[in-house]
């Protein structure tokens, strides 16, 4: 039976951010994910969870500057001590939201030298798999799709589980947006049942128009029932945007919402 977290920075935007908790609460989720928590305090973000029943699945680490286009710094030569401190900062509020993972952003590396870059993602993931290791905390590497992000640094997921080998840290995964996944690799049952133990998170959005899983070119309840068949025990993340208002378009939701 899959579990769902909605991810707070594209659903529930009809209200303000710190809102939206209780509002994904009453459509009968569990969990909660968003790509960054930083313009807010922590303790904040706790106290919502804490009053709704709330687990965090997932946010990313400190992306650099995300209005100029930046998308992580991991495998950017001469970010490391940036990295490192933005590390912290994701700690710090890892530990007070209580989330068993986090992806480090690899950034945009296209016009970077690529040997340089495979050396620094290493150098860069290690240290935040050991850094975060006693706090029983997952380090996730997501690739991104080339037509929505050109130039990432890792596009592919058999690529991103030949990181986590080369990384060699047990606290190091892949995150597996199958949105991502089907416009880069297809195949995805198979490419799933190859993934196996190396998937540390899951999301979801319709292909080719990234809204609500219920349509397009993926057939998410066969999709699920794969995840299951492999092993999968962590949160499904549902990192779509709605097409009509997130209330709206929940209707795929009902088998699995939470009942009051």
């Amino acid at each position: 039976m899959p579990r769902f977290a909605a991810n707070l920075t594209l659903m529930f935007t009809e209200v303000p951010f710190l809102d939206r908790f209780g509002k994904a609460a009453e459509a009968g989720f569990e969990a909660v994910e968003f790509l960054f928590p930083y313009d807010f305090d922590r303790n904040e973000i706790a106290e919502r969870l804490k009053h709704y029943n709330l687990t965090q699945a997932l946010f990313n680490m400190p992306p650099g500057n995300w209005a100029a286009g930046e998308r992580g710094m991991a495998a950017i030569p001469g970010r490391e001590e940036e990295f490192r401190k933005n590390l912290q900062t994701a700690r710090d509020y890892a530990l007070t939201l209580k989330v068993p993972v986090l992806h480090a952003m690899a950034g945009i590396t296209r016009d970077l030298d690529r040997a340089a870059c495979e050396e620094t993602f290493v150098a860069n993931m290690r240290h935040a798999a050991d850094t975060l290791a006693g706090d029983d905390i997952t380090v996730l590497i997501e690739p991104l799709n080339s037509r929505d992000i050109p130039g990432y640094f890792v596009a592919h997921q058999m690529d991103a589980v030949g990181w986590v080998e080369k990384i060699d840290r047990p606290n190091v995964a892949v995150q597996l947006d199958l949105y991502h996944a089907q416009i880069m690799d297809g195949d995805l049952t198979r490419l799933i049942e190859r993934m196996g133990e190396r998937i540390g998170h899951v999301q979801i959005a319709s292909v080719p128009l990234r809204n609500e899983p219920d349509g397009g070119e993926t057939n998410y309840p066969h999709l699920y029932e794969t995840l299951d068949r492999v092993g999968y025990k962590g949160w499904i993340g549902c990192e779509y945007n709605p097409r009509n208002g997130t209330e709206a378009g929940l209707g795929w939701f009902q088998p699995y919402r939470r009942r009051s």
